[in-house]
Parts: C-alpha cells; structure tokens; sequence
C-alpha cells in the first residue's frame, strides 16, 4: 500500500491526469534503463558473483540467476525468505502469478529487484531504496527476445565493458530522439527539454586537456619533480614561476564539473587523482575512496544522467579496490531539485519570505541549475527556521521540514569553494529559454547572458578560489562577437588566462556540419599580475574530431602557438580577442581614432550602385 500510495503522490506531483502519467512513466523507463546496463556492465566485469541480468558465462539465453533458481538456488543475502518463497512457488505452479502476467517473468522481476536493493547499499544513487515505486513499473518484457536485457547483453560486451565511459554513451544515444524532437519543435526549452537539448558526450581528447591543464597543472606546479607530466599529453606547461594555490596534499584538492553529466570528466579527474596520491605514497586499496570523498564533486539537474556519473565513479573505485563495495562510501554527486513551497509551509517559516530570490531560484533550480548563486543568508535562515519548525505541530509541519532540508542541502551543494573547475557546459543561446528564465539571466548573468554556456564561465568564478583554475570547452562566438563585449571586457580586466585551443566545428562527431563552434580554455581565477603572455592554439581548420586531436597534440609538441598578452585586446574593437592578429595589427588600433576629432559618414554618390 505504501509504494502504491507513493505512485499515486509521484502522479499528483507530476501534475496529475496523463501528463502526470506520462511523466512517471518515462522516470520509470530510464530508471530501469540505467539500473539493466549497471548490471550488465558489473555482470561482465564480475563484480555481482552472478549473472543478474546475464547468462552464466559461456551461455546464452536467460539470466543466470533465474535459472539457478529454477533449480532451487537463491542467495540468502539477497532475496527475502518470503519472495525467495514466492519465486520457487512461481517457477514451480504452486503460486498463480499477477493477472496479465507470465509466472517466470514475475518470478525474475522478484530476483531483480531484490538485487537492486541488495546493491542500494554500495550505490544508493543507482539503485534506490526499498519501497520506491518504480518497483511497481519494472518492465514485463525483459526476458523476451530483442528486449532491453537480451540488447543489454548482445551490445555491452565484456570487450566494451573494459571502459565505464560506455554507459554514458548508451544514454546519450538513448535520449538523442528526445532531443530531436525538441530541435525540430521550435519551442522555448522548459525544465524538461534542459537535459535533452544541452546533453553532449565530451570526446576523450577534449577532457583530457581540459583536465591536464587545470588539475594537473595545479599539481605540477607544486610537485614540480612530478613524473605526472610524462602521461599528461595535453599539458601546456607554463614558461617560468606562475603564481598559483600550494597545496600540501593530494587529499586537499577538489575538482567541480558544475553540470556533470554522466560523469566523464569526473571520471579522467579520479585517474588523474589516484596518480597523484600513489606518488605521495598512499596505500592503492585506500586511494579510491578518498578520492570519492575528498576531491570529486559534481551537479547537475538531470537525475537519469547523475546517477551515471555516480556509478562511473563507483565502477572506477571497484576497478582499482576489490573491497570497495563494502566501505558503502557514496559519491559527490548532487542532482539539484527544485523545492517549492506552498502557502501554507511558507506560512510556518515566516523569515523565508524576504528571501525572495533564494525561493524563486528553488522553484525553479531544474532550470537554474547550479548557475545560482546563494546568499550569505541563505543557509542560516534555512537552518533557524527549520529549528524553529521542528516545535511546531501544524498539519504541514513534516512537509515544510522536508522541503526546507531539501533547500538547504541544494544551498550547501552550491555554496562550496573548489581547486579546480571543469566542465562542458549547456549550449542553448537566450532565444531558447524560457520568458522567466530570460529574465533571471538578464538580472543575475547580463554580461553572459547571450548564451548558457558564457552564463557557466561567469558562475565559476564564485565557485574557484583564487588562483585556482577554470578549464571548459565553450561555443567559440564570445571570443569575438560583439553581444559579448562586456563579458569579454571583464575577463580580459579580472582573470588571467593560460590557454585558449580554437576548435572551430566538427569536434564533437555526434554534431555535424558547421552548427557548433567551440574553444576550450583555462583560466586563472586571478588578475594577471605575472605579466604572462597567453598561448593560443588554433586547431580550427580539420574537418573530424579525430584529426582536430592529431593537430591539437602536434601543436603542443612543436608548441606551436599564437601568443598575446590579454589586455592587449582591448584596443581592438569591441575587444574582440583576435589572437592571429600581429602586433602590428592591433598597435595600428592602441593610437588616435579620426572620429575623435570629426564625425565620419558618406559624401555624395553616383547613384543606385
């Protein structure tokens, strides 16, 4: 009765009728999805002992688990004595399965989720608790030929299976119709298209210089007998003493990818990390789940894409401790659900309401996502009004406590300070949002506002300490376009910049033509006291991701680069940062201007010409 009743809630608050349907069940769909190819992968990897999803080794046909219980075999550990009961009573008549329902698909359906619980305990993000009512929708068609398991085990071979990153792929492909939908529609992007239309797998060339050139750049720079720079291909070393945070340990340092994902740059970072403490001398069984601990972080708005970026860190830690499933270490990774309150909770948290912006923010964070900044205030007042709440005994007294410990766990999430911040984040230009979300973007991101992504460089800046590094592959236009002056203008006045590689299009293959300009980048969050000059990388020209790789990598090897002091692009028109521009060029913009003594404008011509 309870999952019943939690179903009927999820409905209600999904807006109720048949988009409230709708909308559980397509949660249900992708919940299922990514807990079956979990398991497929651990099954490959031989991390459940048993085939759950998968035929015994050397087998095809039904998973392994059910037929071992068609022997009369069940893990005590895992399945209840009463639905192991049921099971047998399935498999062998005794019990009459569900109306509508096939006795050894219900019988699996019992193993299966008593597996998912099982796995709860090692990670909760993937496999939620007991009692969840997306038991009640586990699909009745598993076990048919062509289904999502026969699929799961036919593609995810134990070959492929050899790379966690797989599964982000798998779900990138499995929401591209979505996102199809929604480009061919023409309409403003509400919170549920967000995820769909910005979602984009980062190739592994991208992440590693993203991520080379901040992480492991802050570690060289204080290791600087470090044999790290011997993996790292894509660090660009900097040209003498640069100022920069010393840190004393690998333990200290923390990574953010403020819109994660499914977790890929997150999962470079923890190899990165993990040489970074084997060279400190830590014990290797011990090293993964520090790191999950104490150095990777990671938002994002989309659920289904969190909870694979938090089983992609989870399968890294098992690949290198073969006890970590028992240290029940969860992971970093924050899903930013929008919390509203009502009239009647508001009421029992009366200090709340000045807080206007930290409620409108909430409400709507599955579109604001981790680009909200909170006040100072913010987590106090949260804090004093939830102990205040707790003596009272209003009939909304539990939901108003939960809603506001939801807010402060989103306040917390978003209120910390990082080493390092990396990401990929969302395209979609202003046009595309939604009227609220075009005005919470002109007032809190004006100088950014033109496109998501420029709205996320501005973001980091709180999130980084000073002197750490921000490192992200963004849309290429505000380099140079003119709507984005004033963005420019600030990071040439406020941030030293180390590296910008022009990617031009073609470097993500699953983007054709010439629809997506990039760059990617690394910034200091510090004024350039240094006097540094900026290396620029211009891999613009080759038409496929792959050979964008092979010229990035030649260019780095040859250092081949352009070089400029940034604040020298301030005499260029609109301070447009046209790194293949001599000194010549750009001294020719630094002197007098004729239209500071007369107005220029055309004279008399000819004719219709």
């Amino acid at each position: 009765p309870s999952i019943v009743k939690s179903l009927e809630d999820a409905i209600a608050q999904a807006g109720g009728g048949h988009n409230g349907r709708k909308h559980v069940v397509d949660r249900a769909a992708y919940l299922w999805f990514n807990r079956v190819i979990a398991l497929r992968f651990m099954d490959a990897n031989g991390y459940t002992g048993i085939g759950v999803v998968s035929p015994a080794a050397d087998q095809v046909g039904q998973p392994e688990v059910l037929a071992l219980a068609k022997r009369g075999q069940v893990d005590s550990e895992v399945v209840k004595a009463s639905e192991a009961a049921t099971v047998f009573g399935l498999l062998s008549g005794s019990v009459l399965p569900s109306p509508g329902a096939e006795a050894q698909a219900e019988a699996y359906a019992l193993l299966l989720r008593s597996y998912c619980r099982f796995w709860n305990r090692a990670m909760p993000s993937m496999f939620e608790r007991e009692g969840d009512f997306s038991e009640l929708l586990i699909p009745r068609s598993l076990l048919a030929e062509g289904a999502l398991l026969d699929r799961a085990c036919a593609v995810l071979t134990p070959e492929v299976c050899e790379d966690v990153e797989v599964i982000g792929w798998l779900y990138q492909f499995y929401i591209a119709e979505r996102k199809d939908v929604y480009f061919k529609s023409k309409k403003k992007a509400t919170s549920a298209d967000i995820p769909a239309a910005t979602q984009l797998f980062t190739p592994e060339w991208i992440v590693r210089y993203l991520t080379e050139n901040s992480l492991g750049r802050l570690w060289m720079l204080n290791n600087p007998g470090s044999s790290l720079s011997d993996s790292m291909e894509y660090y660009i070393a900097p040209e003498g003493d640069e100022s920069h945070i010393e840190i004393a340990s690998a333990d200290e340092i923390r990574v953010l990818d403020p819109a994660c994902g499914s977790g890929h740059i997150l999962v470079y970072a923890f190899d990165l990390l993990f040489s970074m403490y084997e060279e400190e001398g830590w014990l290797p069984e011990d090293i993964p789940s520090m790191i999950l601990q104490n150095n990777l972080f990671g938002l994002e708005i989309d659920r289904r894409a969190a909870e694979i970026a938090s089983f992609a860190l989870g399968m890294k830690a098992r690949e290198r401790d073969q006890r970590f499933f028992e240290h029940n270490v969860d992971v970093n990774v924050h899903v930013l659900d929008p919390v509203v309150l009502e009239s009647q909770e508001l009421d029992l948290a009366p200090n709340l309401v000045e807080r206007k912006a930290l409620l409108d923010a909430m409400a709507h964070l599955d579109e604001v996502g981790s680009l909200y900044v909170p006040d100072p205030l913010d987590e106090f007042v949260l804090q004093n009004e939830l102990e205040h709440m707790e003596r009272n005994d209003s009939l909304f007294t539990e939901s108003a406590i939960n809603k506001l410990s939801a807010m402060l766990v989103n306040v917390r999430a978003l209120s910390q300070s990082f080493h390092c911040v990396i990401a990929n984040p969302p395209y979609m230009g202003i046009k595309k949002n939604t009227i609220w979300m075009v005005n919470w973007l002109k007032k809190y991101y004006n100088d950014a506002k033109t496109d998501l992504c420029t709205c996320f460089v501005q973001r980091s800046y709180s999130y980084t300490y000073i002197y750490g590094y921000i490192s992200m592959i963004t849309q290429q236009g505000w380099l140079f376009q003119y709507r984005y002056t004033t963005f420019r203008l600030r990071l040439l006045d406020e941030k030293q910049v180390i590296t910008i590689a022009d990617l031009g299009a073609h470097a993500f293959e699953s983007i054709g033509g010439e629809i997506v300009a990039t760059c990617m980048f690394t910034i200091s969050n510090n004024i350039n006291t240094d006097g540094k000059n900026t290396f620029f990388i211009n891999v613009s020209s080759p038409k496929s991701s792959s050979a964008k790789n092979d010229a990035l990598l030649r260019s780095i090897e040859t250092k081949s680069f352009f070089s400029h002091r940034m604040d020298r692009f301030k005499d260029l028109p609109d301070a447009a940062i046209a790194y293949k521009a001599t000194d010549k060029i750009i001294g020719a913009y630094s002197g007098e201007c004729m239209g500071d003594y007369a107005s220029c404008f055309q004279g008399i011509i000819t004719g219709d010409v």
